[in-house]
């Protein structure tokens, strides 16, 4: 398909771009639709109380995810894209300061385990899960294709991985293995990954090996990081906090319902990442070359997020029941749950749009404060509604604090109008000026 030549307009790097997108929706998508139809297939094997043990494991690793991470995700692509000579340094400090970042976090979560146990979880399944954090240095390497835009790669990386899990889960569930050989396959997702990384970064003449540390780079790194390294804990905690709440409060048969309304709701979270991942080099050239532009894009991805989210949130709500049918019927009473919670999806998708306009503005510290507050709200709500409602109350609490969240910009004076241009589009004020206008 062509498009009108317009001035500043390149055809080629739309294509270049779109492809990319496709590439990375379709391995989203693909592995989504394996882990569905898994899922479904775990869930029926293990009673509600199995599942809500090994979801107490995982729980603390979601908790430590952000510094396992160190925020560089981002950070990464930017340097590889400005400096691309710089390659193998980058890849390799990277790489280093992650996997110091997932051995750090083994003792931390013992720490946290000791402090708040998930009732019913024993600790050398949350040990075993652990060892995520250090096969996740290798999502260096994700990045590495993102910066290249060739992420049909990693597409093929997360398909390929994804369909060995599932066939390792079916082995198990046919052999009627026990539950601590469910809590090894979860680690082992993460290490199939990390092998089929390095694989694909071996071909073309690529080399793991030479990557090198600079300390110089890592502390710089660390400079631009250190802000979303406590806003990935702040998100972590308002995103997973509920889910081992739920099972201290109402016990492991209750944590592993509510796991499905979460892994239900959360499952399409990927999309609004995925989209404002590719369309942020274009809303900071947009801020370089025309500020007008640069708005009207910002206004244009918040609609974009709506226009996505919304129409997802209406049929899911209504089909809640019928969904569940089709997941397992022992989980039934969870779908008022899920027609609940599934509309965080909404703030979710918001609040990944803003986010870049922060990061844009320079206004990173923000997303650290906005996520801390949705994070207190979640806590604070869980603890008054979980004993009083149960599933509900947890997914009411998490509504609650993702909107919180995503419109807490609406009480700082120099972002507030960000939080008015989300409310238009939440409300399709800005799409009925659309309509208006032509």
């Amino acid at each position: 398909m062509r498009f009108p030549n317009i001035k500043g307009f390149d055809q080629q790097a739309l294509e270049k771009y779109f492809k990319n997108t496709g590439m990375t929706f379709i391995g989203k998508v693909g592995s989504l639709l394996i882990k569905l139809i898994v899922n479904i297939a775990v869930a029926r094997y293990l009673s509600k109380a199995k599942l809500g043990i090994i979801t107490g494991g995982i729980t603390y690793i979601y908790l430590f995810s952000a510094l396992a991470t160190l925020g560089l995700d981002q950070f990464i692509v930017k340097e590889l894209h400005q400096f691309p000579k710089n390659r193998d340094q980058i890849l390799g400090t990277s790489f280093w300061m992650k996997l110091s970042g997932g051995i750090a976090c083994i003792p931390l979560i013992w720490l946290a385990y000791q402090v708040y146990p998930a009732q019913g979880t024993p600790y050398n399944y949350v040990l075993i899960i652990s060892a995520v954090g250090v096969f996740q240095a290798f999502n260096v390497i994700d990045s590495y294709f993102q910066s290249e835009v060739q992420s049909k790669y990693i597409m093929q990386v997360q398909v390929i991985g994804n369909l060995l899990s599932a066939a390792i889960k079916l082995v198990l569930i046919y052999l009627k293995m026990p539950l601590i050989a469910f809590v090894y396959a979860y680690a082992l997702d993460f290490l199939l990954l990390a092998t089929g990384y390095y694989f694909t970064y071996q071909r073309k003449g690529r080399n793991i090996f030479n990557w090198a540390y600079n300390s110089q780079l890592a502390k710089k790194l660390l400079q631009h990081s250190w802000p979303l390294i406590i806003s990935g804990i702040m998100v972590s905690l308002y995103m997973k906090i509920d889910q081992l709440m739920i099972q201290n409060i109402s016990g492991p048969s209750e944590a592993g319902a509510y796991a499905t309304v979460a892994s239900l709701s959360e499952a399409w979270n990927f999309v609004p990442t995925v989209i404002v991942t590719t369309l942020f080099p274009a809303i900071l050239n947009a801020r370089r070359d025309d500020l007008d532009r640069y708005k009207k894009r910002i206004q244009n991805l918040y609609d974009l997020m709506v226009y996505l989210s919304l129409p997802a949130a209406i049929i899911i709500t209504f089909s809640s029941h019928l969904i569940y049918k089709v997941y397992t019927p022992e989980f039934a009473y969870a779908a008022p749950a899920l027609s609940v919670h599934i509309w965080s999806g909404v703030f979710v998708f918001l609040g990944a749009a803003n986010s870049q306009y922060l990061i844009a503005e320079g206004y990173v510290k923000l997303t650290f404060w906005r996520t801390g507050f949705g994070a207190l709200v979640n806590i604070v709500l869980n603890l008054i509604l979980i004993p009083k409602m149960g599933l509900m109350g947890a997914a009411i609490a998490t509504l609650i604090a993702y909107a919180s969240s995503a419109f807490f910009v609406l009480l700082i004076p120099k972002v507030n109008k960000q939080g008015v241009m989300m409310l238009k589009s939440l409300f399709l004020i800005s799409l009925a000026q659309k309509i208006i206008k032509k």
